[in-house]
């Protein structure tokens, strides 16, 4: 399973290529999984109701990560690898600890998560 970073949903439903192939290969096999935070940013930037019931229509058709305690693992883990210093906040980090607990892989188009996620974990975006 495949869990998309926010920057990576935004440039799919702007249909941004090659983003949008990638993303819609994945959600055709049924490869992607997702989390409240994830969706929590992107409806924080709808314009309009559309957007809005789009962003809603994938969300309760995804399946859904483990959210339990995610904030103190988030920091906990964190502290330990110094991402705060390395310019990752406790959002990503939270991402990222979903993607590490679950085995799943993650895909990012924020360079700074990029850069601290096990190689093991990473989800190419190149074509």
């Amino acid at each position: 399973m495949v869990l998309l970073d926010t920057s990576v949903w935004i440039d799919f439903l702007k249909k941004v290529d090659p983003y949008y192939k990638i993303v819609m290969g994945l959600l055709m096999e049924q490869r992607v999984v997702t989390n409240s935070l994830i969706f929590g940013e992107l409806l924080q930037g709808v314009r309009n109701n559309r957007e809005k019931e789009m962003l809603l229509e994938f969300w309760s058709n995804l399946p859904k990560t483990k959210e339990e305690h995610l904030a103190l693992k988030a920091g906990i883990y964190s502290n330990e690898q110094k991402l705060y210093s390395k310019g990752v906040g406790l959002i990503d980090c939270m991402i990222l600890v979903t993607a590490l607990e679950n085995g799943y892989r993650l895909a990012t188009k924020d360079e700074k998560l990029a850069r601290v996620i096990p190689y093991k974990s990473k989800f190419s975006l190149a074509v």
